[in-house]
């Protein structure tokens, strides 16, 4: 495999058929501004290093120097088998609570509920580790020569440093199309590359080298969660894994070694290449491991041999054209005034920008900088790009860790260090789950949307079992807590928080928002038996009601609420995600979730924070969104992570804290609605644009209910132009900005540009042949 010259062609995307002469004019053109995430030093702690990811296999590059980690995970390792998730009992127990609850009684009826909990869920497990030792002189390596960066524009991660005269350099990436993580070792002088590489993993397993140049590594996950409290009798067997490292080195020089029959030794090679495959026995929630056909040694070599004859450069051009078609569907840019200080800006806004305006403008051009300083300063700075970057990242992150065929993303997407991760890595229904697939549909990736998808499909199937023993019920029900098993029933623990059956309900929301956004899902069924239910049902359902304090009601009775500032705020759900709450049609409500988003107040993990941000953006208040934006760039100190409340860790992680990779996609959903809002007839402009924060920009490529593509560019606050069009779709819109509101009639395959009063300046034909 030789290193080979070659140009990247950049492909055209759908963003790209509407151009707005303001941007196109502007020195902020969306190329100007790298999106790379930043280091200037090795990781000290695994939420410094770098996430890759090709939906199904991630990895977390740590950049050491002397030595390197690569720490791997496959999306289907998990503790556990098949569950049988129904209680003949819970018939009994139900009706118990029932009664309590109807005579008021109900912290009897919550203690009596406990009765209904099941068995917890399984656990998300690790894969393993790439292991790299170097000799003793990259000991000696020039500090200020280290960079280490992801770039999100061809989801690349790179290392350089300078040991003596020998630049070296690393290059990884996770290959969707080849499935595989290649990396690259390279040294600026031939024959500098030298080191030992094996596998490791805290798992069960055992390694090998097989013929000069692979590794093969096979293991097991426990059959049960927690295995060291069970006798080898009890323990049913587990999912089983394989991961092989195939090495390549430069044909002109270099030598491989085996060492102890588990270990390849480099020397004085030009140039390293090194590609992991893995696969797993798991072949779907409803079948046992024991009963598994699938051989994962087997389809581990095949996935080599698949990819023999391709060389790295192919490898990575494949890359590149499969994860460029998504990333590449949307950009954002935004920017401060131009002008010094506008007159119409407060006077602590003038203040701040006369004494950071050139700051930001300095460190938005210093590439020595790193992105945790960047987050550090943000509380002053107010850098707009780095909005943008993690706007992006929570795009790449989507794209990284769910796409077609792969597992759902779970509480940390697919990275993961820990035999027992922090709240088992497992889906949580109660909004963290639903929050990682929020961007999808605005941000243009319906396809990373599949997962879910396939995920509730298996969900219904052990729900409905749920619903028909445990409640007596028809239909299907989710709990809080599921698994790659698709668990439906409750999870052991108080009822309180385990009790919550509302999962399967608020997935399926997701469903009908597909349907919104892409129009195709027509049945034809609106006479069905299940639809007439529905209707009959709906009436039924207590209706979104005011508190006696002007709050939305939390729950059916107006409880005095005995914790006003809790993380949850599942009752404002027809404000958002919902649409029962809105600015034009219920005034009212929306006045008391405005007060109830005032007395949950600001502080809070960051999914709550994200959520409030989404929130406050429905209610067309752009203070206190960017409120919200600010408070998630907080830097967070591992080593003391208990102390925050949300905020971002060195490699832009979210946090609870601990990790937790919600609020990265809560990010990107709540920008997006900052920006752009819809129902499937109508389109609001910049409804919460903080225009004094982000006073010039242009977002392209977003997705509005009724199958509708967004260009929208903005400039000293205010709307410039706007670009619409539809592929397939005819479409009557009523667009709304800042109180004007006027009807657009589009018609499928033509582009249309409107000026900031909402007139249609231009219009022209889709291109014939495109690529999207």
């Amino acid at each position: 495999m030789e290193d080979e010259e070659w140009v990247l062609v950049r492909r055209t995307t759908e963003k790209d058929w509407w151009s707005s002469s303001f941007m196109d004019d502007d020195d902020n053109g969306e190329n100007s501004r790298s999106l790379k995430i930043t280091f200037n030093g090795p990781a000290k702690h695994w939420t410094d290093a770098i996430p890759i990811g090709n939906g199904r296999l991630g990895a977390m590059i740590w950049g050491g120097v002397a030595l390197e980690t690569l720490q791997l995970n496959e999306d289907t390792l998990w503790t556990g088998t098949p569950g049988n998730y129904t209680n003949p009992h819970a018939p009994e127990a139900l009706s118990v609570v029932r009664k309590l609850v109807d005579n008021g009684h109900y912290a009897d009826a919550t203690t009596a509920a406990e009765k209904l909990s099941h068995d917890p869920s399984d656990v998300y497990q690790l894969l393993g580790d790439i292991k790299l030792e170097f000799d003793n002189s990259h000991l000696k390596y020039v500090e200020k020569s280290y960079h280490r960066e992801l770039d999100l524009d061809t989801a690349t991660a790179r290392v350089k440093y300078s040991v003596g005269d020998v630049e070296y350099t690393r290059e990884y990436f996770a290959s969707n199309p080849n499935q595989v993580i290649a990396t690259k070792i390279s040294g600026s002088k031939s024959g500098s590359v030298s080191f030992t590489v094996y596998l490791d993993s805290k798992m069960h397993h055992y390694s090998y080298v097989k013929g000069e140049n692979q590794i093969i590594m096979e293991g097991s996950c426990p059959g049960k969660r927690i295995p060291s409290k069970l006798n080898a009798d009890d323990n049913p067997k587990g999912i089983q894994f394989t991961a092989i490292l195939n090495l390549q080195i430069s044909n002109s020089r270099g030598v491989v070694h085996v060492l102890d029959g588990r270990k390849l030794k480099v020397e004085g090679s030009d140039w390293a290449i090194l590609l992991l495959v893995s696969s797993s026995s798991f072949d779907g929630p409803f079948t046992k491991p024991i009963d598994s056909k699938k051989d994962p040694t087997s389809d581990s070599l095949s996935a080599l041999k698949s990819i023999n004859n391709l060389s790295y450069t192919d490898l990575y051009a494949h890359h590149l054209d499969d994860y460029q078609s998504l990333f590449h569907r949307v950009s954002l840019q935004l920017s401060k005034s131009s002008k010094r200080v506008s007159g119409n800006e407060p006077l602590h806004m003038k203040k701040h920008m006369e004494n950071n305006n050139d700051l930001f403008f300095k460190r938005s051009e210093d590439d020595t900088v790193s992105t945790a300083e960047r987050v550090k300063s943000f509380k002053t700075d107010e850098d707009p790009s780095l909005v943008e970057l993690l706007f992006q990242y929570g795009r790449y992150l989507l794209i990284s860790c769910s796409r077609p065929g792969t597992q759902v993303a779970n509480l940390q997407g697919i990275w993961n260090k820990d035999i027992e991760p922090p709240w088992d890595g497992a889906q949580h229904l109660n909004i963290n789950l639903q929050m990682n697939y929020w961007p999808a549909l605005p941000c243009n990736l319906k396809e990373c949307q599949d997962p879910l998808f396939e995920y509730i499909s298996s969900m219904s199937i052990n729900g409905s079992k749920t619903a028909k023993v445990n409640y007596e019920a028809k239909g299907w029900v989710a709990h809080q807590v599921s698994d790659i098993w698709a668990k439906t029933s409750p999870d052991r623990g108080q009822a309180l928080w385990a009790l919550w059956p509302m999962g399967g309900a608020w997935l399926c929301t997701h469903l009908w928002e597909h349907y919104t956004y892409m129009m195709d899902k027509i049945l034809g069924k609106n006479e069905d038996e299940i639809v007439q239910r529905v209707r009959e049902a709906q009436p039924r359902l207590l209706p979104t009601r005011i508190a006696r304090d002007g709050s939305i009601m939390e729950w059916a009775v107006d409880f005095e609420d005995p914790e006003i500032h809790h993380r949850h705020i599942s009752h404002l759900f027809g404000l958002f995600p919902g649409h029962t709450i809105t600015v034009e049609k219920t005034p009212d409500l929306c006045k008391a979730a405005d007060y109830t988003l005032y007395k949950r107040g600001e502080e809070g993990p960051g999914w709550s924070t994200m959520w409030k941000t989404a929130l406050w953006a429905r209610l067309h208040n752009s203070e206190h969104a960017y409120r919200m934006v600010k408070h998630l760039f907080d830097l967070v100190d591992p080593d003391h992570e208990s102390n925050y409340e949300g905020g971002l860790y060195g490699n832009l992680f979210t946090s609870h804290p601990p990790f937790q990779i919600d609020a990265n996609f809560g990010f990107s959903a709540a920008i997006a609605e900052m920006l752009v809002q819809s129902t499937v007839k109508d389109l609001y402009l910049l409804p919460a644009l903080p225009r004094y924060k982000w006073a010039n920009g242009c977002v392209k490529g977003l997705k509005a209910r009724g199958g509708v593509t967004v260009n929208v560019c903005w400039k000293e606050g205010d709307l410039h132009e706007v670009g619409l069009w539809s592929k397939e779709h005819h479409s009557i819109k009523r667009l709304h900005y800042r109180g004007t509101t006027v009807n657009a009639n589009l018609s499928p395959g033509r582009v249309y540009t409107f000026n900031r009063q909402l007139r249609c300046i231009k219009t022209y034909a889709l291109p014939s042949a495109t690529s999207y």
